[in-house]
C-alpha cells in the first residue's frame, strides 16, 4: 500500500516532470499554467491512518489541510480522555443509582477517569432517558435503564425516544428480587391474608412504586390481576421516595427493591410477606415466593442495564462492556452485589440487545393482557 506522504510525493513529482513548460491560453489572462502552487487533496490521513471523514477543505499542515477530520478511530485510541457521565433516570438511593455507581467505579478503576452520576428523575424514568437519547454519541454520556425501559413503549406512545433505535446496548448489569412488604399497622401476615384484606376493600389498599411502568408497578398490577382484587397504584419519583412513603404510612403495600428494603424489614419498620421472583433469595431464605404463597405462576424480576446514545461507536461500547464483564465476574463484585440481594450479570452488547428485544415483546403482551395502564 502506498502511504499518504508517498502518494503526495509521487503525484507532485509526476506533474513537475510532465509539465515543465506547459502553457495554456486563457481567453482572459493567457497566463502560463501552472503559475502558482497546486494543492492535491488526498482522502487519507498522513501515514495511512484511518478514521477520517471528508469535510470542507481548510488550510493547514496536517490531515485537516486536505479537508479531513479524525473521528472514531482516533477517538478510540484516546478514549476516555475526560470524565464520563452516567444519567440515572431516578432519584438517588435506589437500585438504578447504586448499580450506576458500581459501574462507574469499575470504569474509573480501569481507566483513571472520573465518572459522574447525574440523577434526573421524572416521568417514570422517561425524562432522564430522553435526555440520554439526545446526548452526543461519543461515549462520554451513558445511562442506566430498568424494566420500565422495556415496558414504556406499551404504556406511552409519545415517549420522545425509541428504545431500540436511539440507544446502543452496553451490558445487563444485574437482576434482583423484589419484596412484597406491608406497613406493620396492616393486619396481614401472609399473601393469602393480604388478598383477602384487599378483596374486601376494593380500591382502598394502596401500593407504592418508583414510577409507572417500573418493576414495582408491574408487580402490583400483575398481583391484583391474578388475585382478582383491585388495589390503587401510587407512583413516586424513584424507589427510595416510594419506600419512604411506605415506611411513613402514606401507602400500605409495596413491591419494593430488596437491597434498600431489607434493612427496614429487619428493623421492624416494614413486614415482608414474600419475594416477587421465581426463586427464594439467599438473603431471606425462609421467605416464600408469591407463587408458593398463594398465586401460582406469579413472577416478576427487576433488572438493570447500561446504554449509550444510539450512534456511539461499537468499539467504545465494546470496551465499556468488556470492563463491566471482567469486573462483574470477579468474586469481590459477586459478593458485594449478593449482599444487596442482587445477582450480577455483565454481558456483551449483542447479548444485552437480544435481552432488551425479548423484554419489550414480553411486557407488551403482559400490559395488553392484564390491562395495565401508565397512570
Amino acid at each position: 500500500m502506498i502511504r499518504s506522504g508517498a502518494r503526495r510525493f509521487w503525484i507532485a513529482a509526476f506533474l513537475a516532470a510532465s509539465m515543465p513548460g506547459c502553457e495554456t491560453t486563457s481567453a482572459q489572462t493567457a497566463v502560463p499554467y501552472p503559475s502558482k502552487p497546486i494543492r492535491i487533496i488526498v482522502p487519507y490521513a498522513e501515514d495511512g491512518a484511518s478514521g477520517l471523514v471528508s469535510r470542507r477543505p481548510v488550510r493547514g499542515k496536517d490531515a485537516r489541510s486536505a479537508g479531513f477530520y479524525r473521528v472514531a478511530a482516533n477517538t478510540l485510541q484516546t478514549y476516555p480522555a475526560k470524565s464520563i457521565r452516567i444519567i440515572v433516570p431516578y432519584a438517588p438511593g435506589g437500585p438504578s443509582d447504586i448499580f450506576a455507581r458500581a459501574a462507574g467505579q469499575v470504569l474509573t478503576d480501569a481507566w483513571g477517569q472520573p465518572v459522574v452520576v447525574d440523577n434526573r428523575p421524572g416521568a417514570s424514568g422517561n425524562l432522564g432517558t430522553a435526555a440520554a437519547a439526545k446526548a452526543p454519541a461519543d461515549g462520554y454520556t451513558l445511562n442506566t435503564v430498568a424494566i420500565s425501559f422495556a415496558v414504556a413503549p406499551a404504556l406511552d406512545g409519545k415517549l420522545g425516544f425509541d428504545p431500540v433505535r436511539d440507544f446502543a446496548p452496553i451490558s445487563l448489569l444485574a437482576t434482583i428480587n423484589n419484596l412484597l412488604v406491608v406497613h406493620p399497622a396492616l393486619p396481614v401476615k401472609s399473601v393469602k391474608e393480604l388478598i383477602a384484606f384487599a378483596g374486601a376493600r376494593p380500591g382502598q389498599v394502596t401500593f407504592a412504586s418508583g414510577g409507572a411502568g417500573g418493576a414495582q408497578h408491574l408487580a402490583g398490577e400483575l398481583f391484583s390481576s391474578m388475585a382478582g382484587i383491585r388495589m390503587t397504584h401510587v407512583p413516586y419519583k424513584g424507589s427510595a421516595p416510594g419506600l419512604t412513603a411506605l415506611i411513613g404510612g402514606e401507602v400500605i403495600v409495596g413491591f419494593s427493591d430488596m437491597l434498600i428494603t431489607l434493612p427496614h424489614v429487619k428493623s421492624g419498620k416494614l413486614r415482608a410477606l414474600a419475594v416477587t421472583g421465581p426463586a427464594h433469595s439467599p438473603l431471606v431464605p425462609a421467605l416464600p415466593t408469591i407463587a408458593e404463597a398463594g398465586l401460582p405462576g406469579y413472577s416478576v424480576t427487576a433488572w438493570f442495564g447500561l446504554l449509550a446514545p444510539g450512534a456511539t461507536p461499537p468499539d467504545i461500547t465494546g470496551r465499556i462492556s468488556a470492563e463491566i464483564v471482567k469486573s462483574f465476574k470477579t468474586v469481590q463484585m459477586q459478593e458485594r452485589l449478593a449482599a444487596l440481594g442482587a445477582e450480577p450479570v455483565g454481558n456483551s452488547p449483542a447479548q444485552f440487545a437480544a435481552f432488551l428485544k425479548a423484554e419489550i415483546a414480553k411486557w407488551a403482551q403482559v400490559v395488553k393482557t392484564a390491562g395495565i395502564r401508565g397512570d
